[in-house]
Formats: C-alpha cells, structure tokens, sequence
C-alpha cells in the first residue's frame, strides 16, 4: 500500500472513532437521561366514584346534597386569570424589608404589595419553590401536569413538543372550560388545538424586550370585559429578555417592572368595577405568577435559591368573610413601613395544577403528585386558613361549608396520587422499590382509616367545635403527611437508569479509546516518531507529564467542587506545564522570554476565569452589557467606558496587522491572499459596527436607513465566502500541501475565514481573547523543544506541547465568560443580525458563540505544532514527515477529549443519586459530550482540509517511483 492511501487510513480512523463516539453517547445517554415515564391515562370525572371520598351525606343537606352532580370537587370559583410574568424574582415582589438590603429593582410592583397588605382576606403574596431544571419549559410543564421536570427536556427549550401527558389545559377543555392565551407562543407549541381564542408571539428573540408584551397588553384589557371564556393565561416576557440582555440591575429591566406595575393597575381596577354581585367577575380568582426567577445577571435553568424562587400573588374578588389572621407555620412575616404586617407563605409550584382545578371542579391531572394548598384553596373559597385551635370555634360557622370541601378535595386528592403510584410503578421499567410502596401505601391507609372516622362528624351536626376542629386538623395533617412523602420519593428516586445501557455505552468508550492508541502505535512505528526527544522507547518526561496533567484534570471531575472551578484547575495545569517548560528553558539557556510570556498569559487567565465565575454569585457587580468579563459601564466613570469601547477596537487592529503583515510575506500567495484580504475586511466591520453603538463616536445615523443588522450579516456571508474558497482551492493543485510553509500557509487562512465570525457572536471581548489566544499559542510552539530532525524520519512529537494546546482551550471556554451548565448559554449571540427567530440559524450561531474560541480555533490552529517545527521545504520523506506529525497530533488531541469523557461518565455513574447530579453533574456531561463529537467533527473536516487530497498525490508520487 502507498504512503499516500496509510494517511487515507488515518482520516478513515479519525470517522471511525466519531461513529464509535456517537454510538456509545447514544447508549450511555439513554440510560442515564432517561425521562419520566409519561403515561398514557387521563383523569375523568366518573374515576371519583372509585375513591373513599366520593359519599353525599354532608353536613348542610341543602347545599352539599349534589356531589354526583358536579365533577370531583365543588367549584369553588368560576374564572380564573392567569397572568405569568417570565422571570420573576422573589424580591421582584415581596417588599425591601423582607431584604437584608434594599436594591433598586425592589418594590416596584408596589399595586402587589398594597393589596397585599391592605385587604390580607382577599390577596396575598407566596414564594413559590420550582423544581430544576428552571427553563421556561420545564416550569410550564410542571405548572400543567403537577409533575416533576426532566433533565432530558432541556433540550427541547427550543421548538417544544406538544405535551402527551394529562395535564391542567386538557382537563379545562375536556369540562367544557373556554381558554383563552395570549403572549408567550411557547403555549401554542405545549398545547395545540386546546385554546379557544389565541394571540401567539415569537418568544425566542431575546432582544426584543417589547413585542410579547405589547401583544399581551393589547389584548388582555379588552377581554377581560368578554364573556366567551372561564380561563385566561397572559404570559409576559420583558422581564426575562431584559434580565438575559442588560441583567436584573439594569435601566431596561426596571422600565419593564414599572410598565407592569401600571398594567396590573388597570387589570385589578377592571376586575373590582365587574366583581359587583352579578358582575362578569363576581367570582374570578387572579394570578399573578412567574414560571422561575433569574439570577442577577439574567441566567437561570440551574438549581439556585435565585432561580427556583419565584412569586404568586393571588387576589379573589369575592367578598370574604371577615379577616381571620393566618396562622400557618409556613409564613414568614415582615413589618411594613406603613406597620401593617404583610405574611408571606411558601408554596410549591408542584401544586398549582391540583389546586386549581380543585377550585375550578374539574379532575386533577393524572400524573399529578401535587398537593392542594391550603391557602390558596382557602383565598379561592372564601375562607380563611386555621391552625385547629379552639380559640377558632368562634369561627366554626366560616369554616365549615368551604373547610369540608377542602378536606374532601384533599382526599381525593391523596387517593390520585396513591393511584398514579401504583399504575406508574406496574408500568414503568423500573418504578419504585417494594419498600417505598409499601410506605407510602401504609401512610395513605392510615389517613383513609382516620377519613373513615373524620367524616362521621360532619354527618351529625350536633358535635362540638372542640371535638370538629382538632378532627380536621389531624386528618389534613395525615394526608399532607402522604402527599410530602410522596414528593419527597419522586425527587430522590424518580429517574430510572439504565445502567446495562449505560455500561453498553461506556465500553464502546472504551473500545474507542483501545482504537485511537492501536492508531498512535502505528502512526509512531510506520514512520519513525517518538516522544522522546533521545528517540528512545522509553517514557518521555514530556509524555509523562502529558499523562499526569490529563490524569489530575480528568479526575478532578470526581468532586463537585472540582468541577465548579474547572476553569481555575485547567488554569493551575497549564501554569504547571509552564513551570515544566520553564525547567527546560534555564537548562538550555534560551527562550526564557517565551515562558514568562506564557506564563503572564496565564496569570492574565487566571483573572480573567475568576470573574467570569463570579457572574453566578449573587453579589456579581460586573457585567450589564458585556457578555463576559469586560468590566460593566458604570455612570459617572467615562474613562471606563473609553476603554472599554477602545480597547477592542485597538485589539481588532492589531489582528488586522498581523494579518496584514501575513500578506505582504511570501507565506500567502494566490487564493490564500484574497482569504485573508476578506478578513481584515470583515474586522474593519466590526469596528465599525462597534462604533455606531458607542455613545461615544455618534455614528448611529450611519446605519439608520440598513439597519443594525447589515454588518452583522455581510461578517456572516464573508465568513461562508471564503470558507466556500477554501473547500474550491482545497480541490485544485495550488491547495495541496507539498511543504511546511504551505501548512501553515492553509492554517492561517482557515483560522482568518473563521475568526471573524467567532469574533462577531463573541462580542468586544472577542478581539481581546483573540489576542491572548494567539500569544499563548506562540509560545507553546516555541516551547516545543522536541523538534524533529529536518530532512529525517526521526521525528520528535512533544505529548505536553498538545496538552498544553488542550488546556490552553479549556482556559479561552472559561475566560469568555461560559461555564457547563445551561444558564450560561448567551442565547442573545445568537440573534446578532437577526431579529427574527429560524431554529437551525440560531443553533448554529449559538453553537459558534459558545465553542468558536475553545474548540474551533484551536482545532484549526493545530498544524502550528507541526508546520513551525519542520523545515520549510521538504521533499520525498520529508513530506511524509508533515503527514505523519500532524496525523499524530490529531489522534493525540482527541484522545485526551475522549479520555476526559470516559471519566465523565464514570462521574456521572457513580454521582447518579448525588444531590447535584440534575443541578451540575449531568449539565456537566451534557457539555463535554457535546464537546467531544464537535472536537471528532471538526478533526475529520481538517484532516480532509489539511492532507485529504494531498495524500492521493503522495500516493501516486509514490507509485510512480517504484515503477521507474
């Protein structure tokens, strides 16, 4: 076989490995993201007649002598508008003085807090608790279904599929309920052909901070004086684009509070002058919700305090009896300014969906594990919540229709939930233990035997309250015991792993592996390459450091800690292979400049990291428009907004003169300097795009009649150009690669047509990582002593040069401001130039954006490490040499990728019941096996890019020597 067909052999290894890749995440990933089984079941109203709740002796003969007539549960109210604010905070609601400190987002829905405080009998305030993930998704489904979320549904945040499993907007409209939506078009993705009426918007353009709103504002008014339906959903998205843009202390975000502030004004005004007896909205319970919270910069999707806290205001327009101070052990009291004591209680959004329907009367969905709370049935009904004290019996008269209504609806509530355990458990792969069943089913027989006992008190009205009270006390308590445990087993048990699955997976892991070091030994041994630099067999210092440092980053990942401070341990490494560089340095006496470079890289780093993980603290005072570590435009600090407008255009020029300089050498020649000339090009650009949006150049009126967008697109369209080219060239003679100078030659115009791009979605901290990019790889190029013998085939490749390569890639990921985990995804990068939302398009962007610098460039640029360290014109087994080197390189880099997820995945096995694996273990994964198939992509794509055609022309070259 020629030599030319052997690097053919290796480009066929490089898409072996991503086929073996594919398929073992596959494997792996369906056994360990595993869904919730949904099952296929729905609630009907005749089901009731099945529990021990459904009897029709009740205490008021008159009234309450008509339960086979109604569905489940008396309605307790006939309206319900839902109004969700997307991303609302806690403190975006409660009051300052519930606040160690007052920020200037709080107190801003001051109509929430005034009803709140001044008619407690009618209106309160909650802090509602959501389950992670907290992506919008995720929360609407759980708000629906009263189901826990499922990490696996994260990835369909974008382009939801339509729920299957019952939920609360089903049953409405199988019980002849009219739903009305409008706003969020998320809805209409989850629920289709379920509305009567609906007004969608375009959801997923986080710049626009106005048109969902505006659509929601103009249509909520105006229906609130229509007939023609029983639930209205308003769902608002200012404030979550806002927090995602300009972050929670931004001018915009406050704006956005403000504007709502006065559109619940006119919503409460309409609904008090219609709440008249015989009035449209006599008996219409509000909500004001959101679906999670966001952290200070505008994240969320994680598991945070920041996150999960969210609020519910609820307001019924009945007119209640007086007020009965709430006594539940859940609130948490704050005296107000005004010295009105304002109690907020916490509720769980788990138990949305049963609530309302049990003030609605319509079944509660099936796969429901919710509770019916008590305070909002009680806000709903009219009444008041109780502890069970006799002190209360004053008040038995006020308890007692809507308080046996309650304790009913919670029993068939318990009785739901019991049934949906045991059908889930007989259904499922794996269910619950026997011994988890047995616990819960003995729970709930000893709340159904005291049910047995409770409700002959309401059948003879001669009992008194002393004996009534503490009887509805100890029998809410004991299904409320049922239900928490119930909650409590679903969230620590409720994934199913399939750990054969999974274990099918990590062995094609590990054949991969087994693949990728049978390709090194042959590549090293067909064509003379060592790691040592004495061309010894014997370990190299070089390789066993290489080891050593891919050993302590791979199983740091072990440790939760470890993994939040990735970027500081890739850092610590890289600065440890300096430190081993430096070693060699002093005892040669020559590049010593080249290592406190790198190390002044790193340091720099190191900074860098740190404040990018100082953007998930709460405290984090960096960042309002910046998507990274580029210090936030602070008022009254001008000198900091020159730089911070100067400094990436300065840094932009710099990138264009290297360029610049590239070109006027005889590295570029004929198409390569067209390539390169578009690039420099496409950063004069930027700059100017830059330029129109600093306030301090005034140029805005330049693009007034194009558009923002037009820069941004003519970037995008160069970028494809010459990437086009390159594929063209790579095809023709001219393209191929016949020495180390044509090597590099083809790496920096690929690297330029990609660069602007990156760039571009990266934002003003792009040209400054850019730089810090280039310097660091300069150095690890000139730092790699183990250079081949020119003219030779004893060739030397440093194993710590590409470690080295690898960690300076994971440090740029974590400089830019990413971490692994879905609220750092800047889903705003990816509508630069676009205002419109096309899924593909916006995935592509995203994608770029996140791993344009830490995988794209680096995996591009790697033919530095061999093009700079061969002689610049090579001739018969010389050429092979190139070949070889850079096929080394290849498989040596996506071994320590692969090497690093096959810990990963041990990780996330053993950590598969730790109390982070939703919250940070599988994010984790999620990002390094996304990580590895674009790191075997893009090495397939170079490897064709670099020497796919040359190797026919070596192999021919080859042939034809043997035949002369």
């Amino acid at each position: 076989m020629g030599v030319g067909w052997r690097w053919l052999g290796t480009i066929w290894v490089y898409w072996m490995i991503l086929g073996l890749h594919l398929l073992a995440i596959l494997f792996f990933t369906k056994g360990f993201l595993l869904t919730r089984t949904e099952l296929p079941y729905y609630s009907n109203c005749s089901d009731v007649t099945q529990s021990p709740c459904f009897f029709t002796s009740h205490i008021d003969d008159a009234n309450l002598n008509q339960t086979h007539h109604h569905c489940w549960t008396k309605p307790a109210v006939t309206r319900v508008i839902i109004i969700v604010l997307d991303a609302l905070r806690f403190d975006f609601v409660a009051p300052s003085t519930f606040f160690p400190e007052s920020k200037p987002w709080m107190d801003k829905l001051q109509v929430l807090q005034e009803l709140a405080s001044q008619n407690p009998s009618s209106a309160r305030i909650f802090k509602a608790i959501a389950d992670p993930p907290t992506t919008s998704l995720q929360r609407l489904k759980g708000l629906t279904t009263g189901g826990l979320p499922t990490f696996i549904d994260v990835g369909n945040s974008f382009g939801a599929p339509a729920i299957i499993e019952d939920n609360l907007i089903h049953q409405l409209v199988q019980n002849g309920k009219r739903v009305t939506m409008m706003g969020d078009d998320t809805w209409m993705q989850l629920f289709p052909h379920h509305f009567e009426k609906s007004h969608p918007f375009p959801s997923f353009n986080v710049k626009d901070l106005h048109t969902v709103d505006n659509g929601c504002i103009d249509h909520l008014l105006p229906s609130l004086y229509q007939e023609d339906w029983d639930v209205l959903i308003a769902h608002f998205l200012g404030v979550d684009h806002a927090g995602h843009i300009y972050g929670v202390e931004s001018v915009q975000m406050i704006d956005k509070l403000e504007q709502y502030n006065v559109v619940l004004q006119k919503v409460i005004e309409v609904l008090k002058n219609e709440s008249e007896p015989g009035g449209l909205h006599e008996n219409t319970l509000l909500f004001v919700m959101g679906d999670h919270g966001q952290t200070l910069n505008g994240d969320h999707g994680g598991g945070t305090p920041e996150e999960v806290e969210t609020s519910i205001f609820a307001m019924s327009f009945k007119n209640p009896p007086a007020s009965i101070p709430s006594t539940s052990s859940t609130s948490s009291c704050e005296l107000k300014s005004d010295e009105k004591n304002l109690c907020i209680n916490s509720v769980q959004q788990l138990d949305f969906a049963v609530t309302v329907s049990a003030l609605l009367g319509i079944p509660f969905p099936f796969g429901s594990i919710g509770h019916v709370n008590l305070d909002l049935y009680a806000l709903g009904a009219g009444g008041r919540s109780f502890n069970g004290d006799v002190e209360f019996c004053e008040y038995q008269s006020e308890l007692g229709e809507w308080m046996w209504h309650y304790v009913n609806a919670l029993c068939i509530n318990s009785w739901q939930v019991k049934r949906y355990m045991d059908i889930y458990s007989a259904s499922s792969v794996i269910g619950f233990s026997g011994e988890d069943l047995f616990h819960v089913a003995d729970l709930h027989a000893k709340a159904v035997e005291k049910w047995s006992y409770t409700k002959n008190f309401f059948v003879n009205k001669n009992e008194s309250c002393n004996t009534v009270l503490p009887a509805l006390k100890s029998q809410i308590d004991a299904y409320s015991n049922f239900l928490s445990s119930v909650k409590e087993l679903a969230r620590s048990k409720w994934t199913e792993f399939n750990l054969k699955t999974m274990a099918v997976g990590f062995g094609i892991m590990l054949l991969s592996i087994f693949i990728h070091m049978l390709a090194l030994t042959e590549v090293k041994k067909k064509n003379g390459i060592s790691f040592s630099p004495s061309q010894d067999s014997g370990i190299s210092f070089g390789l066993f450091c290489a080891c050593f440092m891919v050993a302590i980053r791979a199983f740091s990942f072990f440790s939760n800690s470890y993994i939040l401070e990735e970027g500081k341990v890739a850092c610590f490494l890289l600065a440890t292979s300096a430190v081993a560089k430096l070693r060699n340095s002093v005892l040669k006496k020559k590049l010593i400049l080249q290592v406190f470079v790198f190390l002044l890289v790193i340091i720099i780093g190191r900074f860098t990291i740190e404040v990018g993980l100082s953007k998930q603290t709460p405290d984090f005072d960096f960042l309002n428009i910046f998507p990274s570590w580029m210090p936030r435009i602070a008022f009254g600090l001008p000198v900091l907004s020159f730089v911070t407008d100067v400094v990436p255009v300065i840094c932009l020029m710099l990138l264009a003169i290297f360029l610049y300089k590239t070109l006027s050498s005889s590295i570029s020649e004929g198409l390569w300097k067209y390539v390169i000339s578009a690039t420099i090009l496409s950063y004069m650009l930027i700059a100017v795009h830059w330029a129109s949006e600093s306030n301090l150049c005034g140029l805005a009126w330049v693009f007034k009649g194009i558009g923002r967008n037009f820069i941004p697109q003519m970037v995008y369209a160069l970028g494809f150009a010459q990437l086009l080219l390159l594929i063209c060239w790579q095809s023709s003679k001219e393209g191929s690669l016949y020495s180390s100078k044509k090597l590099i030659t083809k790496a920096v115009a690929l690297l330029s047509a990609c660069s602007s791009t990156i760039i571009m979605l990266l934002g003003k901290q792009g040209p400054v990582v850019s730089i810090a990019a280039i310097f660091g790889g300069y150095c690890i190029v000139k730092l790699d002593h183990n250079a081949n013998n020119e003219g030779t085939r004893n060739v030397n490749i440093d194993p710590l040069s590409v470690t080295q390569w690898s960690l300076l890639a994971v440090c740029l990921f974590f400089c830019t401001g990413h971490w692994c985990a879905f609220d750092g995804l800047r889903y705003g990068a990816a509508f630069i130039g676009f205002d419109d939302f096309i899924l593909i398009r916006q995935a592509i962007l995203l994608t770029i954006e996140t791993f344009g610098i830490s995988l794209i460039l680096p995996i591009f640029g790697l033919p530095f490490l061999v093009g700079c360290n061969h002689s610049t014109s090579l001739t018969g087994e010389g050429k092979n040499a190139i070949f070889a080197s850079l096929s080394l390189v290849y498989l040596l880099y996506g071994l320590i990728m692969a090497t690093t997820v096959t810990v990963t995945m041990i990780c996330v096995t053993i950590h598969r019941r730790h109390l982070m694996v939703w919250g940070l273990f599988a994010p984790k994964f999620v990002f390094d096996v996304v990580g590895l198939l674009l790191t075997d992509i893009l090495i397939c794509l170079a490897s064709l890019y670099y020497f796919g055609k040359n190797c026919r022309q070596q192999d021919h070259t080859t042939e034809n020597l043997s035949v002369s």
